[in-house]
């Protein structure tokens, strides 16, 4: 059985954000860069509950945790 994948479109809808490429684009580029050493969970844009989200969640499920290492190279970028 092969596991399932998320996207970043998935991913920004999970958060609660627009999903469409422009809005995650435009969402990186007034975000970034993340500062060196910062884990994307600790990042000051996110609420308590998307932050939550991507430090719970994404730690135990390798499925959220793949695009959100996508995401963090994204933004630090």
């Amino acid at each position: 059985m092969e596991a399932p994948f998320h996207d970043l479109a998935d991913l920004f809808r999970q958060l609660g954000l627009p999903d469409d490429p422009a809005a995650i684009e435009q969402f990186i580029g007034s975000h970034r860069p993340l500062p060196p050493g910062m884990r994307l969970c600790e990042a000051p844009f996110w609420t308590t509950s998307q932050a939550q989200f991507l430090r719970d969640d994404i730690r135990d499920d390798a499925d959220w945790s793949v695009v959100a290492d996508a995401l963090a190279l994204r933004l630090s970028a």
